[in-house]
């Protein structure tokens, strides 16, 4: 039998001997045992033209981050783009995106959730739409090559020292956050250099940015020049906060406003869509383990729902115009500052439509509402 206090797990590095298994007298890692399937194999890339096709033109702000980005990468800096909610992540990466496949290089946009991700596969289809592109996770593998892979962090050990550019988007949220597996995958499918992304990225990975001598680039308008939504916060009791949210849910679906309320656990979702429903008709509830939850969402971008009852699943990377946002019982522990300046980074994202209303009811005021409110109205101030 090996000695196991020099194994080293070659899919997620990990060499702590409480989780190391035996085989048939091999070792085996037991932390990331589900992450097995077809890896990649190192077949050369040439360089190639990547036309842009993109209907409306970076803002100055966008377009010298995304400068930036390419100047950095020249040089070999990682980067960290700290952008507040709306400010147009996606576009800043484009021309950085375009550099490294014209130059022949393997690129890679991570991102932590699926649904996320097959939104912004669809959107980077239509931007490169001269060069192929797969959009890789779970159950949907089988297409793992391509001028430009966008997949879930989960599917990053398939690329072991693959990628000259990886853009990870999103990384402080879960399942990637405090995950040292899906970090250690995303360090081994590195072979150049990175971006990192988020609206709200914590003070550990700004410092170690600063440390490492990487480069922070700050953004802190939305592409349109309109402030972030500042949120209502409203307390009282049980009783008097479901007749607040039923007020609330009235008027927005008389005025014909999509809306979204988000409960902290997938339990609660279910439960107050069933007691909503029998007060505000024409709406639906989606969370991490409902069915058809895609078809659903479908369904409310077209209008065919007024409202969706939902966890966090739809925190991120949703766009849908006129959006009004709820945030039932804001006081759970499950709503940190960041989850909820994301939650409020739904409503107003469109140039057609940057306003709307962000409504916190909870039975009490927390600091992570407060410190929420704070960061936006600082954010604002920069207008």
């Amino acid at each position: 039998m090996e000695n196991h206090n020099s194994f080293i797990c070659p899919i997620c590095g990990n060499t702590d001997i409480h989780s190391i298994g035996y085989l048939n007298g091999k070792p085996y890692c037991r932390r990331c045992i589900s992450f097995r399937g077809e890896e990649v194999e190192h077949k050369p890339s040439y360089p190639k033209k990547a036309p842009i096709h993109l209907e409306y033109e970076l803002s100055p702000e966008q377009k010298e981050l995304s400068d930036k980005l390419v100047e950095n990468y020249k040089k070999g800096i990682d980067s960290l783009v700290f952008a507040v909610c709306g400010s147009g992540k996606t576009e800043i990466c484009i021309n950085i995106i375009k550099y490294t496949v014209e130059c022949g290089e393997h690129v890679a946009f991570a991102l932590p959730r699926r649904d996320v991700c097959i939104e912004l596969y669809n959107r980077l289809k239509e931007i490169f739409n001269k060069n192929t592109l797969t959009c890789v996770y779970g159950g949907h593998t089988k297409v793992l090559y391509a001028d430009i892979v966008v997949l879930t962090t989960h599917q990053l050990y398939r690329y072991k020292k693959y990628f000259s550019l990886i853009i990870l988007d999103e990384i402080d949220a879960f399942p990637f956050k405090g995950d040292p597996i899906l970090k250690a995958m995303f360090d081994q499918a590195v072979n150049g250099h990175y971006v990192m992304m988020s609206a709200t990225p914590s003070n550990e990975v700004i410092n170690f940015f600063s440390k490492e001598g990487k480069d922070t680039l700050r953004l802190e308008t939305r592409f349109h020049r309109h402030p972030l939504p500042v949120p209502k916060i409203l307390v009282n009791d049980n009783v008097s906060n479901f007749l607040t949210l039923i007020r609330y849910m009235r008027k927005y679906s008389k005025s014909n406003k999509p809306l979204f309320v988000f409960a902290p656990t997938i339990e609660e979702c279910e439960r107050l869509f069933r007691l909503v429903s029998l007060f505000v008709k024409g709406g639906n509830y989606v969370h991490s383990k409902r069915q058809n939850r895609k078809e659903i969402i479908e369904g409310f971008r077209c209008g065919l729902y007024k409202y969706l009852i939902t966890t966090s699943v739809l925190e991120r990377g949703v766009t849908v115009r006129d959006l009004q946002v709820i945030v039932y019982k804001f006081h759970s522990f499950v709503y940190d500052k960041g989850t909820l300046i994301q939650i409020a980074g739904r409503v107003g994202r469109k140039k057609d439509a940057p306003e709307g209303e962000v409504i916190f009811i909870g039975e009490k005021r927390t600091k992570e509402a407060e410190l929420a409110v704070i960061e936006i109205q600082s954010s604002n101030a920069s207008l």
